[in-house]
């Protein structure tokens, strides 16, 4: 069965957030993945520490963080802190970073770099030394008394990293879109990287990231979603767009502000026409969303988490009980 994920970015007040994921838990949402851009949002290591307070079973993550504004030192720490605290409810979600480096003029790591990141992390986990890049000193998270067992999933969209994460990951958080060609392009990239560690994709867990908005009218729901849209859009992706759908997403990485990141009244938003976001976002009435979740379970992701988008001000509890509807919600 298809479980539920929901993603949370900081934008509200501590309280607010917590008040989110403890609504999911008892809609039956497996995972909470919280946003990390430190610049733009509430620190999401407190958020989650807060939050984890009184939940028994959900899991948290982030969608996600990353090993330059967050030295592997500092992400290790957290993470196994959090791992101790909540019994193992635990999913470190990493990614080359994304606005938390652009909105200070940073570039993401490459690739190799993103892998001996993870390599490390994993090595800290397991109680083990590690050698620190810049110094060359050597360090370890003294307060372990035994190896944690802590999950790393890859945040990923281009071809490169969706193959690398089936290499090295325990999960991905796949953000292609919600039209079928893409998930299967990225499925299949997935798998070749799965195949050169001997794996397959029953080995890793899947993640299908969308930015989400449920709403009577469809208008309003597209319009709801577009900011995200053009973040994805402007990716490179594992299969191509119309050339003429090309254009558009040249004139919104042209105009992209990540300091506007995922607001829903970014300007940038308008430059997305609704090819796009009927491609890369689940948006529409009830029934269409329902519609697009049949297609998507049948493709084989373990797991949809969606974004939930609402106007500045309201609250998110509305789409993510609805989702939850769609799915068929299990309170627990």
């Amino acid at each position: 069965m298809l479980s539920m994920g929901v993603g949370l970015f900081p934008t509200e007040p501590t309280a607010a957030m917590c008040s989110y994921v403890r609504l999911c838990e008892d809609l039956g949402y497996d995972n909470v993945w919280f946003g990390d851009s430190q610049n733009i949002w509430r620190e999401s290591s407190t958020v989650m520490g807060a939050a984890a307070v009184g939940t028994e079973r959900i899991i948290f993550g982030t969608g996600g963080t990353n090993a330059v504004t967050r030295h592997p030192s500092l992400l290790a720490s957290p993470w196994a802190t959090l791992g101790e605290f909540t019994g193992g409810r635990v999913a470190l979600g990493i990614g080359t970073g994304d606005s938390s480096l652009r909105t200070m003029g940073l570039k993401p790591l490459k690739l190799a770099e993103l892998e001996r990141a993870i390599a490390d992390l994993r090595a800290l986990f397991r109680g083990e030394k590690v050698a620190e890049p810049t110094s060359g000193a050597e360090y370890h998270l003294n307060y372990l008394s035994a190896a944690m067992d802590i999950p790393i999933y890859i945040a990923a969209s281009a071809p490169r990293i969706l193959q690398m994460s089936g290499r090295i990951a325990d999960g991905v958080i796949v953000l292609v879109g919600t039209a079928p060609h893409f998930i299967e392009a990225a499925l299949q990239t997935i798998e070749r990287g799965a195949a050169e560690s001997n794996r397959s994709l029953e080995d890793l867990h899947i993640v299908l990231w969308t930015p989400t908005a449920i709403a009577e009218d469809s208008t309003e729901a597209r319009d709801l979603v577009r900011a995200h849209v053009s973040r994805v859009a402007i990716r490179p992706l594992p299969a191509k767009v119309d050339p003429a759908l090309e254009r558009a997403i040249d004139r919104i990485r042209d105009q992209y502000n990540y300091y506007e990141h995922m607001n829903p009244e970014a300007a940038h938003a308008d430059l997305v026409p609704d090819e796009l976001v009927d491609l890369f976002a689940l948006a529409g009435t009830r029934d269409e969303c329902a519609q697009r979740i049949k297609e998507i379970e049948s493709l084989g992701v373990d797991q949809v988490s969606i974004v939930p988008f609402v106007r500045p001000g309201q609250s998110r509890e509305g789409t993510i009980r609805a989702f939850a509807e769609i799915v068929g919600g299990r309170p627990r």
